[in-house]
């Protein structure tokens, strides 16, 4: 039996992902072994990990003083060993064909999360469902997690929503793909599938994520005019929450806003009712980092000390990546890792990765949607969300590199492989 190599590893974990972060990891660590060897230059050598590295090493010193004790050093778990995974898996990016192959197996792994999604949505379907002996063990809550939220595989509603949020423009691209009418209305059908299961979250981000992913696919186009119509549609928000707005506009303006957004961040039912907003935790949190601005409090700080001084009530994280960064790790920190995400998204864009085939569009609109969600939440606590980032970041890496061949394909072959 032919011994699978690192590419085809790293495929299979794509495809697999989705449904379980076990199966999907195992096949990400062979992937990424194999993509460690052979390397023109050592890690400490690449100037993408270079700060990555820096802030790995800020966070383990951080954790000799931290707060949150022994939290600290098992939130390390989140960001160092998807440093090396960011680096080890790029080998296998490096080729237009290669991300082409690993999105189509990400759409196709994506279908388990819409039939189980709908199943518990439409028929009452409920887990757990276990496969190969356990080793797949699907937890599917009946009516959805929370009730009446469409959650599929994952083990909550806006999670869900995240991951098809950063499929969705991977899916239109197989859309526009000349690969005949067959393949193209069976993609066309899944985009329509996304599209409702998104809307059955009701996850805000996942809404805002299609609506977002759309023109930078359907491309190409100057996105610059992108800015200045999310601005225009920010002033609503803005004239709602920000202090010394007269009451009648203040009034109008909230009025424009859904209602459930105007009750998450425009709570006034008690005189301590914003704390409970995003508003609210984003205000404690700046307090947070103000207090420990170099080395911060310790991974999940944020969820220890908010009920105790702030609200009274519990949660999981600040809703906002750089916030959380900033309470968790120190500014230095945030700084880096925000930065290093910031200089691959632009670098890719000015690198035209917007003006090529409509995958290449999609591949930076999926880390575009990826990054912005993460303004208003933190679904990388999601195993399988963070190695899906680091992903479509490794794929931005490559786009500054020039073509190489396949070294995956010249392993099996011996020949190059056809880009």
């Amino acid at each position: 039996m032919r011994q699978l190599s690192g590419g085809q590893a790293f495929r299979l974990g794509m495809f697999l992902l989705p449904s379980s972060a076990l199966l999907g990891g195992l096949c990400f660590l062979v992937a990424c072994i194999s993509g460690s060897q052979g390397r023109e230059q050592p890690i400490w050598r690449d100037p993408w990990m270079q700060p990555l590295l820096l802030a790995g090493l800020l966070m383990v010193l951080g954790c000799c003083f931290a707060q949150s004790g022994a939290l600290a050093w098992a939130g390390l778990a989140n960001w160092l060993p998807f440093f090396w995974a960011f680096w080890a898996c790029r080998p296998h990016l490096e080729t237009v064909k290669q991300r082409r192959q690993a999105a189509w197996m990400l759409v196709a792994g994506t279908v388990p999360v819409l039939v189980t999604g709908f199943g518990q949505m439409l028929l009452g379907w409920s887990g757990p469902w276990q496969l190969g002996g356990g080793a797949i063990v699907w937890f599917v809550a009946p009516g959805g997690q929370p009730s009446g939220r469409l959650s599929g595989l994952f083990d909550y509603a806006n999670i869900a929503g995240a991951w098809l949020g950063v499929v969705w423009p991977l899916m239109l691209a197989c859309v526009l793909r000349p690969d005949g009418w067959w393949r193209r209305g069976g993609a066309f059908a899944l985009v329509l599938s996304t599209a409702v299961a998104v809307l059955f979250t009701q996850s805000r981000n996942a809404m805002g994520a299609l609506a977002l992913a759309v023109p930078l696919v359907i491309g190409p186009m100057q996105w610059t005019w992108l800015l200045p119509l999310l601005a225009l549609l920010s002033v609503p928000l803005a004239l709602a929450v920000l202090p010394g707005i007269p009451i009648g506009l203040k009034s109008w303006s909230a009025a424009l806003l859904p209602d459930r957004m105007a009750e998450r961040l425009l709570d006034q039912e008690t005189p301590t009712a914003w704390k409970h907003t995003r508003l609210g935790q984003w205000g404690y949190g700046i307090e947070l980092v103000a207090a420990r601005p170099w080395f911060g409090w310790g991974a999940a700080a944020f969820s220890v000390l908010y009920p105790i001084y702030a609200a009274k009530r519990w949660h999981g994280h600040s809703h906002n990546l750089p916030l959380e960064l900033a309470i968790s790790h120190g500014l230095p920190v945030a700084v880096l890792i925000v930065g290093t995400v910031f200089l691959l998204l632009v670098v890719a864009l000015k690198r035209g990765m917007l003006r090529r085939d409509p995958l290449e569009r999609a591949w930076w609109a999926a880390a575009l949607v990826m990054v912005v969600m993460h303004a208003t939440d933190l679904p990388l606590f999601d195993s399988r969300m963070n190695i899906l980032g680091w992903v479509l970041f490794a794929g931005l890496a490559n786009v500054s590199q020039p073509l190489k061949p396949d070294r995956d394909a010249l392993a099996v072959s011996g020949e190059p492989a056809d880009l």
